[in-house]
């Protein structure tokens, strides 16, 4: 007979005229892995944020463990039994996995770390985590990272986890360990909620489905009688293509000289040292070349360099033979032809509080026709370019005067495309171009590339989403340190082999094995 431990009945938050939760009943079965999915702006982050404490709701009742609930902070949440795992690690990085645990404990100013430290090593055997608990925070792999955070909610009685997009940081061998991580914690009887926009996750790991848009549950669904087709087409409202056809790949890179060329390539990071470390490479007109590897690898220094804001202080780089080096930011984008899709959309690719329209044409506000007589803003025609291109690119905005910071993750992505694009770019650099996204999203940006890569655009697409990747690029660099371990080409490598490659094993190292 199914016992539920959370029942969430007729829950509702507003935020001004936005309704993020609109009569939201879910029920969580004790012992089971639950699925929350939605795109972006559906509901799924304001829901859980009240379970956590985070927020309050407007109205409706929370019942965990057959008591009715009033979960104000954190800390109370805790106390019920329910823990978190945040997307991004809340871990002091100088402390050893001991100290971080403790960290916050009620009870007395004097902490026994040996009893303490002794407690947590029988945790970590009794579910397999192989955690030492003398171990410093910093240096530790995000994997094993990951695993101190659920042991701080194992360490406090926690019997539920809400779990938010928890392998977005992870390689493909660590996100193959925290599977069975998750599975221990299920046959041990605790039960886990868990966010995440990875169809393929939700029908390898979750019991049952609960589906949400704009707000509102659309479908709780038992998770082996779906499809992640399905899933999507609840989610979205409509079939969504998960794979390019590959029919619609041209043959223009064969026998055409590369349009650019990286040649022993070094560059700082942001701590002084190495970022990129002896990196060359090469990629074609009509060739997206991918690059793969753990975030802090190298990816966002190799996009910066490319952008021109970041120098690079050794090698050489030459796009369709000249030479970067002489070549400001201004000329990158206008005269060499760069478009530039950045990591961060809020910090360095959008100006918030500007409308959709004047950061549609951002990069050309001191250029006819943008520009009109005596210097003035060419308005007519700022709304003319922005108004069509909202429809061509599918953005959805309450018109094109709406600041961009009041649009969704995907939407604001797709403005920035739309300027990046239509300024008929040589070559294309983008970073992390689908991270956050809905399915629906991440579908229109990936066919959005690939029209452009057919066109004979030369495309660098840097990601850790080793799917998004793997569905879409020609050839695929793994970025180790800052330099390139090993190439692979989609649909001829195994996972394991990328993720070993991504963990340091060189090409030379795989084969000798």
């Amino acid at each position: 007979m199914r016992q539920d431990i959370l029942s969430v009945q007729s829950l509702y938050k507003q935020f001004g005229a936005v309704r993020a939760n609109d009569d939201v009943t879910i029920h969580v079965e004790r012992g089971s892995i639950h699925a929350i999915l939605g795109e972006n702006g559906a509901g799924k982050s304001t829901l859980v944020s009240m379970l956590y404490g985070l927020l309050e709701p407007d109205a409706g009742k929370i019942v965990f463990d057959g008591v009715e609930v009033s979960i104000e902070s954190p800390r109370k949440a805790m106390s019920l039994g329910i823990g978190m795992v945040h997307q991004h690690f809340m871990l002091v990085e100088p402390l050893t996995v001991t100290e971080n645990v403790v960290l916050g404990l009620p009870g007395s100013w004097r902490l026994n770390l040996k009893q303490h430290a002794a407690r947590l090593a029988a945790l970590s055997e009794e579910f397999g985590f192989d955690v030492d608990p003398e171990a410093t925070i910093a240096g530790m792999p995000i994997g094993m990272q990951q695993r101190v955070e659920i042991l701080k909610c194992l360490y406090r009685d926690a019997d539920l986890l809400i779990l938010d997009e928890p392998t977005s940081v992870l390689t493909p061998v660590e996100t193959a360990s925290f599977f069975e991580v998750l599975r221990k914690l299920r046959a041990s009887g605790k039960t886990i909620i868990l966010i995440t926009h990875k169809l393929e996750e939700v029908m390898a790991l979750s019991d049952r489905v609960t589906v949400m848009r704009l707000g509102k549950v659309t479908d709780e669904v038992v998770t082996q009688d779906t499809t992640a087709r399905h899933l999507a087409r609840l989610m979205v409202g409509r079939d969504v293509v998960f794979k390019i056809d590959e029919s619609a790949r041209t043959a223009i890179v064969a026998g055409k000289p590369p349009l650019l060329t990286f040649r022993n390539v070094r560059a700082r990071n942001d701590r002084g040292y190495d970022g990129l470390s002896d990196m060359s490479f090469e990629v074609a007109p009509g060739e997206i070349l991918g690059f793969a590897g753990v975030d802090g690898n190298g990816q966002a220094e190799l996009a910066e360099v490319l952008a021109g804001l970041r120098p690079y202080t050794a090698g050489e780089i030459k796009l369709d033979n000249k030479d970067l080096s002489d070549y400001s930011v201004s000329d990158r984008i206008h005269t060499l032809k760069i478009g530039f899709v950045p990591e961060d959309r809020h910090r360095t690719g959008l100006v918030l509080d500007y409308s959709v329209a004047d950061n549609m044409v951002l990069r050309n506000f001191y250029k006819k026709p943008v520009k009109g007589p005596m210097g003035i803003l060419n308005r007519r025609y700022i709304s003319e370019f922005a108004e069509e291109h909202v429809v061509k690119y599918q953005v959805k905005a309450d018109g094109i005067h709406q600041a961009v910071r009041r649009l969704s993750g995907g939407n604001q992505q797709k403005v920035i495309l739309a300027r990046e694009i239509e300024a008929g770019p040589h070559l294309l650099v983008v970073s992390q171009p689908c991270k956050g996204l809905d399915v629906g999203a991440i579908e229109f940006v990936q066919n959005t590339l690939i029209a452009e890569r057919n066109k004979g655009v030369a495309i660098i697409y840097i990601s850790t989403e080793l799917e998004h990747i793997l569905a879409i690029c020609d050839r695929v660099a793994v970025l180790y340190k800052g330099t390139i371990s090993g190439y692979v080409v989609p649909g001829e490598t195994s996972n394991e082999e990328i993720g070993k490659l991504m963990a340091g094993f060189r090409e030379a190292d795989s084969n000798a094995a």
